[in-house]
């Protein structure tokens, strides 16, 4: 055997004998798990585990899993047990569920089109290693409503202006400047009608529709209850009053001195009474 092979054999057993010895200061086995845990499957926590969704409309449930290699990133219903998908695949009757992962992302995300009040509740992604992990996502279900912004008591002084401001948390369907319409009483508030003065602003948000009703130089006769009533949404009311020169903090006033005075009025005829008959 040859100086230079059998130097080649030492060499080779000093790293075999280091390689696997603990604390020998050469790092080998420190850079390979280092590598190992590098590549090992894990969820990239970016996105919100908490999802709120408008009745009708679609949620997206994110998940971004890294270094899966060949496994398998799957989606749970927590409820029923029911895998949903597995890769890009559906697997359920349901054609609302779908994956969306635009390739080469790590991204495989949940979409739920149309989403109905039976879909709240806890989804999870997973993925197939040997012990499975897996992500929960919370998704809460909001009904399609109107929000008209203030109390449910409007005070206005006559002359002045109607400002009432209506919030719809989902799109009109189609987008039209007609989707949000306002009652008066049980009329249509009509913006070309001889009185004039009547206008609405409308502007699409990120988050739905909000649609302001402006009466300006206000009359008696535009007390009453004013409704917002969305296409796709459950409507909202106030009542909105006129005031004729007369404050409402005043008129609270007014209302508890007469019922003081009244109740007072009874104790002392009552006095009366009982003294009267005491003799």
């Amino acid at each position: 055997m040859g100086t230079k092979m059998l130097l080649s054999l030492l060499l080779h057993c000093f790293y075999v004998t280091t390689a696997s010895s603990p604390g020998t200061g050469l790092g080998v086995l420190p850079a390979l798990s280092s590598v190992e845990r590098t590549e090992r499957p894990y969820f990239d926590d970016v996105s919100p585990r908490n999802v709120s969704a408008v009745v009708g409309e679609s949620a997206v449930l994110r998940c971004r899993a890294k270094h899966i290699g060949n496994r398998t990133v799957s989606w749970m219903r927590k409820r029923d047990l029911h895998i949903l998908t597995s890769h890009i695949f559906t697997y359920t009757g349901d054609a609302r569920f779908s994956v969306l992962h635009p390739e080469p992302s790590d991204d495989w995300d949940l979409k739920i089109d149309y989403v109905q009040p039976r879909d709240a509740g806890v989804y999870e992604c997973q993925i197939n290693t040997e012990p499975k992990i897996n992500m929960a996502v919370m998704l809460s279900v909001e009904a399609a409503a109107a929000t008209i912004w203030g109390s449910q008591d409007v005070y206005v002084k006559r002359g002045s202006t109607i400002s009432l401001t209506c919030s719809v948390n989902v799109h009109s369907s189609p987008p039209s400047s007609a989707s949000v319409l306002w009652y008066h009483g049980n009329a249509v508030v009509d913006f070309d009608s001889p009185r004039g003065g009547i206008s609405l602003e409308t502007e699409k948000t990120e988050g739905g529709t909000t649609s302001k009703l402006l009466v300006t130089k206000a009359a008696l006769t535009d007390s009453g209850n004013y409704t917002c009533v969305p296409n796709n949404a459950h409507p909202a009311s106030v009542s909105v009053h006129v005031l004729n020169g007369e404050h409402p903090a005043a008129m609270q006033t007014s209302n508890r001195a007469t019922y003081l005075t009244s109740q007072l009025s009874c104790a002392f005829i009552t006095y009366l009474l009982s003294s009267m008959a005491g003799r």
